[in-house]
């Protein structure tokens, strides 16, 4: 193939949440040459750093690849839209910026399915490594100092969010201090991946500071189409620059998928790595038997309660709030606070559907202010919205192929199961009754959906099925397991394959109890620290 050609110790395919976290570990080592694959281009837009952009990011389509679902039958037919991080940093330079590790019985579970080392325990200092808390009166025991990831409280939360903790109280429902407890449980403020008011993305934590290193070098701009084998060894990776160079890229040591839970499986299936007979029958040609990839689709469904205000306490846009949005404006400008350094949202929690579950199953994202059930940016008013999501759905889906050309096809399985529907719509009904509290209902509530026609069970789960969605938490496609559809091992290396590993949200087995952005930093801690000792037992033994 002619093109560009060159080689290092380690070529890792995916510049976001896990990848970035990956080349800066790996390359602490002037003794290893790392090379970093981006296909999207720098994070040096304004709006990845001011994190109300993430209201433009989501439809940007830039810096995100804007996959779309294949028609979800759980959704009545409809297609749902998949924002994923097309940049340096990923989808954290683009995401809702809430830091939340999840529940010790996640990783626990792990351990328990096969998972060896990824118990919560084991897990910990990871999470504590990569951390930089600045919130004092959280405990050093299960928070990091330090590292170099900012993790804050909000600087200007709404007083909206306090009147929701507010109308949650009146539920009865426990608040909660600190979210990444081991057992997180109730309402309170979320906190977030900001430094300074400002997103503090992985590439702006873990790549910014070490940029100059020379034996780091970071490509942008060019996409990986597949990984390059010699029999059972992957020896590099093969791709295009946007102007149609191709170029190959050679690895000494391993190739290292972090192109995330719709990427990683995708490459694996066009390199001929996945399930033989269905990369056969989409014109593939099947090199390695591995049935796993592309399985196991796991993603956080979601519905939204949305309710016009007749306050103007929440953000919004009128013509009455024009002069104190220009004023967020100049508050941003010139200290970095305000409206402007929302992540949108900002306060919720996790509660159980029921008395009889064993932990939450429900998490809730509070918006203070009015989203469009419309599909646009914005709606002109003011408003709240309140997210609803099912922690740990049974709904399966599956990343997979139609050709050798185009994208993938994600069926993210959404409402499949009825025991998710039924579960959601115990959390919407909850949403409703908490948005109806005093506190809440001061401002003059009028709900916009589900609407005051959606009475019984029969309407709500109807309504679930037309409106819910994503709240973008995709996982699980290349499973880490023992059995035969694990993808990896333990050590997150593809089974069957030398020389290729998968680090990234796409080897949880069993997806967490919340967000999914934190977890997919410390599985790159982790990994890092297995691949060192890899390297360091395979040169003790070439000494011997």
């Amino acid at each position: 193939m002619a093109g560009e050609k060159s080689q290092f110790d380690y070529v890792i395919v995916g510049a976001g949440s896990s990848g970035a976290v990956l080349a800066h570990r790996l390359s602490e080592d002037p003794a290893i040459r790392v090379c970093l694959i981006e296909a999207g281009p720098k994070d040096r837009s304004p709006l990845i750093r001011v994190p109300l952009g993430v209201m433009v990011l989501s439809k940007d389509k830039r810096h995100n690849w804007l996959y779309a679902s294949t028609p979800q039958d759980g959704l009545d037919g409809r297609r749902v839209s998949i924002p994923r991080g097309r940049v340096l940093g990923g989808s954290s330079a683009i995401n809702g910026m809430i830091y939340i590790r999840g529940h010790r019985a996640d990783y626990d579970n792990w351990a328990a399915m096969g998972c060896t080392g990824w118990d919560y325990a084991s897990v910990l200092p990871y999470f504590r490594k990569s951390e930089d808390n600045t919130d004092p009166s959280l405990d050093d025991a299960h928070h990091g100092r330090g590292g170099p990831l900012s993790v804050s409280n909000l600087r200007d939360a709404s007083p909206i969010d306090h009147d929701f903790l507010a109308a949650a109280g009146q539920m009865q429902l426990r608040g909660c201090a600190d979210f990444n407890a081991p057992e997180p449980e109730g309402m309170g403020l979320y906190q977030v991946t900001q430094k300074d008011g400002k997103r503090h993305s992985t590439g702006a934590a873990f790549l910014n500071p070490v940029r100059n290193r020379a034996n780091l070098h970071i490509e942008t701009g060019l996409e990986v189409e597949r990984i390059a084998l010699v029999g059972q060894r992957a020896t590099g990776v093969i791709g295009r620059r946007a102007d149609g160079t191709p170029v190959r890229i050679d690895a000494a040591g391993e190739i290292i998928l972090s192109a995330g839970a719709i990427g990683s499986p995708d490459i694996l299936l066009r390199s001929g790595i996945g399930p033989a007979d269905e990369i056969a029958g989409w014109g593939g040609t099947p090199l390695h038997d591995l049935p796993g990839v592309g399985r196991n689709l796991q993603d956080h469904v979601d519905c939204m309660v949305i309710c016009r205000t007749r306050t103007r306490a929440a953000y919004g846009i009128s013509l009455p709030a024009l002069p104190r949005r220009a004023m967020d404006l100049l508050n941003w400008v010139t200290r970095s606070r305000g409206m402007f350094s929302s992540n949108m949202v900002e306060a919720g929690g996790f509660v159980r559907s029921s008395p009889s579950e064993p932990r939450p199953d429900i998490q809730f994202h509070i918006i203070p202010g009015l989203k469009s059930h419309r599909g646009r940016m914005m709606e002109w008013g003011h408003g709240v919205s309140l997210h609803t999501c099912v922690l740990r759905p049974d709904s399966r889906g599956s990343v997979t192929r139609s050709g050798t050309e185009g994208r993938p096809n994600v069926d993210l399985g959404l409402l499949r199961e009825e025991s998710d529907v039924a579960r959601l719509a115990k959390g919407v009904t909850l949403a409703r009754q908490i948005l109806q509290q005093e506190p809440m209902a001061r401002h003059g509530l009028t709900e916009v959906i589900p609407g005051a026609q959606v009475t019984d069970d029969a309407d709500l789960r109807a309504y679930l099925r037309q409106h819910a969605r994503t709240v973008y938490h995709p996982v699980g496609t290349c499973a880490m397991g023992t059995g035969s559809d694990a993808v990896v091992d333990p050590a997150l290396r593809v089974r069957g394959i030398s020389g290729l590993r998968v680090v990234d949200a796409s080897i949880m087995p069993r997806i967490v109890s919340g967000n999914t952005n934190a977890p997919a930093i410390m599985i790159a801690e982790k990994a890092a620290d297995m691949i060192r000792a890899d390297r360091s037992a395979r040169q003790s033994h070439a000494a011997e």
